[in-house]
């Protein structure tokens, strides 16, 4: 033991970012829930700093997600929707023709099942994530479990900078086989439901490119691969990406784990939590791992999730914040957001100012010692001066949202909502109305204008969309009914 906490004090830190997919900001106890207890993502809270108000930058997985490993506003190179894969069959036959050349030609079109072809939406070939400046620098790095950020070759994980893939490509997978005598399933009444239900193609199981056959719960399979890659690369400094899938649809859950739950009348909730406290037990097996092999003083540890609960699911409602998954209310954007990195980051910590997953990259750039080597502009900033009370300031003074015709701007405490679609402006005083409920526009004028102002200024510094969106969302938060694009 003191022969590996010597080595590791030799070398650059290790660092592991685990990123949950749709998990609300109160589904676990670390937030105050007193259904779900999530006693290893609490440890991981009291053994550094608990974010109060943690920002991702996008309602919707994927343009999340690609913000989170670039360090920039997805806005900013046009992945403004969901990343989608578009299936020939749906094309004419002169696009057909059109596309097949092109893949021919400049092989960005990959094939990746037995009759279809996919248009590449995701990541540019000129974007750098953060796992790429790593490995440059020596860092051996791994991704496991959801990627969802294109399907095209310059796209993939191993183009983006990692050793290591095990998990699959697309938006969602099965947790388990349909009708698994240890799983529970439950179908949602949202229509988004169904699409999620399938481990073919792109949600097929995958370990660098290749299809295997998985046969454990998938939650507990992406800690074990977790589990594996640490042990492998234990003795140089790693970068660990592990995005889970938990608890985004399909809801499926093991079945011991959903009894804990009977007292809970609704179903669909019932596997809901049950999914969480698999996800908790996931991480405690990776905690596990790094307190096991004495990396806990080498490793910075990140924790959040892509976006906000989904509400369309009923199996969450982010109450007492506004709005969930898809909508720029904070109950789409607000997320869990810790950080762990012993002697550099205070235990028990809880930071108020608002912060953004974009502060990933800087962060883990600062705490290895790298620059990103290019001039493009990187919107995060270093977060750890600011948890440890070396720069008393706020890290952000401005954060943006926009997706579509749904767009916001927080400023201070004060934060901006626009719906063009739905031609509704709303201004909140956060630092009183954190579930903005009541909108003060019409009593600050001033206020109004100048939120405005930033808002405007900053998206003419964005390039369009590189595609569109898949459609338009009707979705009834509290009392009426909003319309938002995916």
């Amino acid at each position: 033991m003191f022969l590996c906490n010597f080595l590791q004090a030799q070398q650059k830190p290790n660092i592991i970012f685990i990123l949950a997919d749709d998990l609300g900001y109160g589904d676990i106890s670390a937030y105050g829930s007193k259904i779900v207890q999530t006693p290893n993502i609490d440890a991981l809270a009291n053994s550094g700093a608990k974010m109060i108000n943690g920002y991702c930058t996008s309602p919707i997985c994927s343009p999340s997600r690609a913000a989170m490993l670039t360090g920039r506003y997805q806005q900013r190179f046009g992945f403004e929707y969901q990343e989608k894969d578009a299936p020939i069959g749906r094309m004419t036959l002169l696009q057909k023709r059109k596309f097949l050349r092109r893949a021919k030609k400049e092989g960005d079109i990959i094939d990746l099942s037995r009759d279809s072809i996919t248009v590449p939406n995701g990541l540019p070939a000129n974007e750098t994530t953060i796992a790429q400046l790593l490995q440059k620098h020596g860092y051996k790095t791994g991704v496991i479990g959801k990627w969802n950020l294109g399907v095209a070759k310059y796209q993939l994980p191993d183009a983006k900078g990692f050793d290591y893939f095990y998990g699959f490509y697309t938006a969602a997978s099965l947790y388990a086989a349909k009708k698994d005598a240890g799983i529970i399933d439950k179908t949602t009444p949202s229509i988004l439901d169904r699409p999620t239900w399938y481990r073919e193609g792109l949600s097929a199981i995958r370990r660098n490119g290749t299809i295997i056959k998985e046969k454990e719960y998938l939650t507990y399979s992406i800690a074990n691969e977790a589990v594996s890659f640490i042990e492998e690369n234990k003795h140089a400094p790693f970068f660990l990406y592990v995005p889970f899938s938990a608890p985004h649809t399909p809801l499926q859950a093991p079945r011991e784990l959903v009894k804990k739950f009977e007292d809970e009348p609704d179903p669909i909730k019932q596997v809901y939590y049950a999914m969480i406290v698999a996800l908790d037990e996931a991480i405690g097996k990776i905690m596990d791992k790094v307190k096991k092999e004495g990396l806990e003083e080498n490793t910075l540890i990140i924790f959040t999730s892509d976006n906000g609960g989904a509400v369309y699911t009923t199996a969450t409602n982010n109450e007492p914040l506004k709005g969930g998954k898809m909508s720029e209310f904070d109950g789409g954007l607000k997320v869990p957001y810790i950080m762990s990195f012993p002697g550099r980051i205070p235990a028990g910590k809880m930071y108020g100012y608002p912060v953004s997953t974009l502060d990933i990259f800087a962060t883990i750039t600062a705490s290895v010692d790298i620059e990103p080597g290019d001039e493009k502009k990187r919107d995060g900033v270093n977060i750890i001066p600011y948890l440890t009370g070396e720069n008393a300031s706020r890290p952000h003074e401005v954060l943006y949202w926009r997706n579509g015709y749904s767009k916001a701007v927080r400023k201070g405490d004060y934060k901006l909502y626009v719906n063009d679609k739905e031609k509704v402006t709303y201004l909140y005083d956060l630092s009183i109305d954190p579930g903005e409920y009541n909108d003060i526009s019409a009593a600050n004028p001033g206020k109004l204008q100048e939120l405005k102002a930033e808002l405007a200024a900053w998206e003419a510094t964005l390039i369009k969309p590189m595609w569109k969106s898949r459609f338009h969302y009707r979705q009834k938060i509290r009392d009426r009914y909003y319309i938002f694009p995916t």
